[in-house]
């Protein structure tokens, strides 16, 4: 393309960026790195959160971007012996808004997902991938389920305001959803993700993925997500390989899927269609 840059078109329209694709398309990915979701940082949980209420409301991205980039210059701000406090009221309010809107999406997103995982008999469809217990660590998620919106916004604004010199010294903005976590269990065993083996966890995560494309085929009239599956088999034992292969078409999804094994699954008789590439001689 021109300059080499990276170009988003819809029906030959040039687009500002790719968060456009998403009021259209609705996309799932799981790549090697998000093997270590459940011990790694909190951000990384945030992020893949994020991406799965994407599916659900297009303009989220947008908020959270909104989100950062106020709490940014607000941070600058805090850095300044002389402070506009005018200045600081109107981004504290631009923050209580975009944040209790991100953590009410975030909100309403894990509870479709935990009622579905509770609803399919603590066990997915083919009983492969262990049932998973969810829920959200963060104090505006924790508050937008209680109370109306516009009294948690309240709250926040009033909250920021009054912690401006304990995060002037922290040099961070200590309380918001950019600080919120997303709590995973091993159902069975009842215990926390984050304790579990590296198979188990990898389970637990296509677990999450196979229900919430569940959610978003049940919200939009059928339709699942496209899913992106990088190294998918990787930490998963032969049993486990296959399971997936016969969710995926139990799903009827259109994915994506890399890896050095394929599936033995009886499963494909009945796919229409199949790619096989492969690397090499």
């Amino acid at each position: 393309g021109n300059g080499g840059g990276r170009q988003v078109k819809i029906d030959g329209v040039a687009q500002k960026s790719s968060g456009a694709l998403s009021r259209h398309l609705r996309v799932t990915w799981l790549t090697p790195s998000m093997d270590r979701l459940f011990t790694g940082p909190a951000a990384d949980r945030r992020r893949f959160l994020d991406r799965l209420v994407l599916s659900f409301d297009p303009d989220h991205g947008t908020r959270v971007q909104t989100f950062e980039k106020v709490m940014r210059e607000r941070n600058r701000l805090l850095e300044q012996a002389s402070r506009n406090g005018a200045w600081l009221s109107g981004l504290e309010q631009q923050m209580a808004e975009a944040g209790v809107a991100i953590a009410a999406a975030r909100s309403a997103a894990v509870g479709e997902l935990a009622a579905l995982l509770a609803r399919a008999g603590k066990a997915s469809a083919s009983g492969h991938f262990p049932w998973v217990e969810i829920a959200l660590d963060g104090d505006l998620e924790n508050q937008v389920s209680e109370f109306p919106a516009v009294e948690v916004e309240e709250k926040y604004r009033r909250m920021l305001a009054d912690s401006r010199a304990q995060d002037a010294a922290a040099g961070r903005t200590l309380h918001g959803p950019h600080r919120s976590d997303l709590d995973v269990v091993h159902g069975p065993k009842g215990i926390a993700a984050s304790y579990c083996s590296t198979g188990e966890q990898k389970a637990l995560l296509v677990g999450i993925v196979l229900a919430h494309a569940r959610v978003i085929q049940a919200a939009f009239e059928g339709y699942a997500p496209l899913l992106l599956l990088d190294e998918v088999s990787a930490h998963l034992d032969e049993s486990r390989r296959n399971g997936l292969f016969d969710e995926l078409v139990e799903l009827g999804a259109q994915a994506w899927m890399t890896g050095t094994i394929f599936p033995c699954s009886q499963a494909l008789a009945i796919v229409p269609s199949i790619w096989l590439w492969t690397m090499g001689p």
